[in-house]
C-alpha cells in the first residue's frame, strides 16, 4: 500500500521546507532508514529520511521548490501502484476498487505465504484516519517523551490543537493537531518516550478503523526480516555474527538517526548489519540489534563456568537504600555531548586572577541609574564579547577540515535547570549594553526555570561561559560546549590582602578565571592573550562603555 511521505517539522520555527537536493529519483527502489532528500530548512540544511519500504512513485517538488510543513513531499509504494487519491486527499474513488482487491487476493495466496497475503489486505485508502508520528523537533532529536497529553481519546480536534507536550533533549515543546477530527488511538502514555517518526496518535472520524494503520505500520518490518531468510545461504552467517559493511576508507556506513541512537545504545556499528541502500545500517537495524558476546561464553564448556560469578559484580547488592531515578531526555544529552566534547576536543585550562575593585564600583553607580539591575555575570559576558572581537581566533570551531572562524558573537551563558543544564545564546553580545545583557540574561534564566526555552534560543553560540561564583566557589575546570573551542569558567569574587610596589599591605579583591581550549583550534598563547585582554577590561571597566 502506498504511503505518502510528508514534510516534517524540523524545528519549531519551520513552517516550509526547501527542497536543496533529491537523492532518490521516481521509479528507485527504497528502504527505510534511506536519505530521500536534503531539506532546507530556516536553520539548517538537513537529510530526510524514508520510513516505508517500496519504490519511490511521486515527487512532490523539484529541487529549489518549497514544501509546506505536513505538506505531501513524495509518496513511496509499489511498482505501478494507483496514488492519485492520496494526492488529492479523498478516498471515495478507492471504493470502487474494493472488489479488484478481492480478486487480486487469490492469484496471490497460491504464490506467496500465507503471511505474505495478509498484508496486500490493508488497504489504508478506506480508512478515513491520519497517524500523527513522533516529529524531529530538533536536529540532535532521536526521541520525545510525552510529557502530558492535553486531549484524550474521543476528543473532538481540529487543526493547529495542542494535542500534548513533548520532552526533547533541548526542552517541552507542544505538539500540534494537523488533522480535523477525533482522537481516536494513543500510541504512546504520558511518561514513555517514543522514536522520531513513530506513531504516537491517530486522527479521523468516528468509527474509522484506525487498527488497518497500525496493522500497515507493524507490517513494514515484516518484509524486510523474510527477504534475508529467503536469500542465498550465505545470509544465515550475517544474521548470526553479521558485521556492517565498510566504504573504501573504512568508514562503517550509517544513517545520522542511526547514528545517534548507536552512541546512546553504546552498539558498535561495526558488529551491526545493515539492510539499508548497500548495506547502510538504518534505524531499523538498531531497533532489532541483539548483542552476542554471551554466544561466545556458551560455545565452551570450561568458560560457561565464570559467567554466573560475572552477574554478581555487574549488580553489586546495595548496602541500604536507594532510589533509582529515570534519565530524562535532558540528561541523556548532557551525558552524550559533554562525553563527546571531553574525549574528542584535546582540553587544556589557563587560569587568571582578575582584579575587581573597580568593576565593584561602577556596578554600584550604574544599578542606581540603569533600567535593569546589573550582576558581575553582565560584566563577564560584556569584557568577554569584546574580548573576543580583539582575538578572532578564540571565537571559532574545529570542524575536522577546517577552523570555522564567526565574524558574529553569540556568547553561550550556562543556566541551572531543576533537570540539568541548558545553554541559551546572547546573540551579538559585543553589540549591547550591559542592561539589555543584563535584561536578556534574567529573561533566560526566568525561561529555563519554567521550561519554556526554544531550540532557538540555544542554537549558535561561539563562545560559553559557566559562573558557579554565586555558589562560593573560587575556580574549576569546565567542558567545552561542542562546537564552540572555548569556555569561560568564572568564580567567585573573594577579598584578600594584597602588597603595594611600596611593600604595603592593602584589601582588594580578586576573581578567578579558567579558560578551556579545544587544542586542535586554539592554542596556548592564543588563549592566553584573548586572557590578558578580558583582565584588562574588567580591571578597567569603564572601557566596556565607551
Amino acid at each position: 500500500m502506498a504511503e505518502v511521505i510528508r514534510m516534517p517539522l524540523l524545528s519549531d520555527t519551520m513552517t516550509e521546507g526547501v527542497i536543496a537536493e533529491w537523492l532518490k529519483k521516481v521509479g528507485d527502489t527504497v528502504k527505510s532508514g534511506d536519505i530521500l532528500a536534503e531539506v532546507e530548512t530556516d536553520k539548517a540544511t538537513m537529510e530526510l529520511e524514508n520510513y516505508a519500504d517500496g519504490t519511490l512513485l511521486y515527487v512532490a517538488a523539484e529541487k529549489g521548490q518549497a514544501i509546506a510543513v505536513n505538506g505531501v513531499l513524495a509518496v513511496v509504494g509499489q511498482p505501478g501502484e494507483d496514488y492519485q487519491a492520496l494526492l488529492n486527499g479523498g478516498a471515495a474513488p478507492k471504493a470502487e476498487a474494493a472488489p479488484e482487491v478481492k480478486e487480486e487476493k487469490a492469484p496471490e495466496a497460491p504464490a506467496a505465504p500465507a503471511p505474505a497475503a495478509a498484508k496486500p489486505a490493508v488497504d489504508l485508502s478506506t480508512v478515513k484516519a491520519t497517524a500523527i508520528r513522533m516529529p524531529l523537533l530538533s536536529d540532535t532529536m532521536t526521541e520525545g517523551v510525552i510529557a502530558n497529553w492535553v486531549k484524550k481519546v474521543g476528543d473532538k480536534v481540529k487543526n493547529g490543537d495542542i494535542l500534548a507536550e513533548v520532552e526533547t533533549d533541548k526542552a517541552t515543546m507542544e505538539l500540534e493537531n494537523y488533522e480535523d477530527g477525533t482522537l481516536l488511538y494513543i500510541g504512546v502514555e504520558a511518561g514513555a518516550a517514543a522514536k522520531v517518526n513513530q506513531i504516537i496518535a491517530i486522527v479521523g472520524e468516528e468509527g474509522a478503523n484506525f487498527q488497518a494503520i497500525l496493522d500497515a505500520e507493524n507490517g513494514v518490518a515484516a518484509p524486510a526480516a523474510a527477504e534475508p531468510a529467503a536469500a542465498p545461504a550465505a545470509s544465515p552467517a550475517a544474521s548470526g555474527n553479521g558485521q556492517a559493511i565498510a566504504d573504501a576508507d573504512g568508514r562503517v556506513k550509517a544513517s545520522p538517526l542511526a547514528k545517534s541512537i548507536a552512541k546512546d545504545k553504546g552498539i558498535n556499528l561495526s558488529d551491526v548489519t545493515g539492510s539499508g541502500e548497500n548495506g547502510r545500517i538504518v534505524k531499523r537495524d538498531l531497533d532489532s540489534f541483539t548483542p552476542k558476546p554471551a554466544a561466545a561464553p556458551a560455545a565452551s564448556a570450561p568458560a560457561a563456568a565464570p559467567a554466573p560469578v560475572a552477574a554478581p559484580v555487574a549488580v553489586p547488592a546495595p548496602a541500604g537504600e536507594f532510589e533509582d531515578l529515570p534519565v530524562s531526555q535532558m540528561r541523556k544529552t548532557i551525558a552524550r555531548r559533554l562525553a563527546e566534547s571531553l574525549y574528542t576536543a584535546p582540553h587544556f585550562y589557563l587560569t587568571m586572577e582578575i582584579t575587581m575593585d573597580k568593576a565593584i564600583q561602577l556596578r554600584t553607580q550604574l544599578n542606581e541609574v540603569a533600567s535593569a539591575k546589573i550582576s558581575f555575570n553582565d560584566f563577564t559576558i560584556k569584557a568577554a564579547a569584546l574580548a573576543l572581537k580583539q582575538h578572532p581566533a578564540v571565537n571559532a570551531s574545529w570542524l575536522g577540515d577546517k577552523i570555522r572562524r564567526y565574524h558574529y558573537i553569540n556568547i553561550g551563558v550556562a543556566v541551572a535547570v531543576e533537570d540539568g543544564l541548558v545553554v541559551p545564546v546572547v546573540r551579538n553580545a559585543d553589540q549591547k549594553t550591559l542592561s539589555t545583557i543584563s535584561t536578556e540574561v534574567k529573561d533566560y534564566a526566568g525561561k529555563a526555570k519554567n521550561k519554556k526555552l526554544q531550540p532557538k534560543d540555544m542554537e549558535g553560540s561561539t563562545f560559553s561561559i559557566s559562573n558557579l561564583g554565586m555558589f562560593g566557589i573560587e575556580e574549576f575546570n569546565p567542558i567545552i560546549n561542542s562546537p564552540d573551542s572555548c569556555i569561560l569558567a568564572v568564580g567567585g569574587i573573594k577579598k584578600t590582602v594584597a602588597v603595594n610596589d611600596a611593600g604595603e599591605f592593602y584589601a582588594t579583591n580578586i576573581m578567578k578565571v579558567t579558560l578551556a581550549c579545544d587544542h586542535r583550534s586554539v592554542d596556548g598563547a592564543t588563549g592566553a592573550a584573548f586572557l590578558q585582554t578580558f583582565k584588562q577590561l574588567l580591571e578597567d571597566p569603564m572601557r566596556m562603555l565607551v
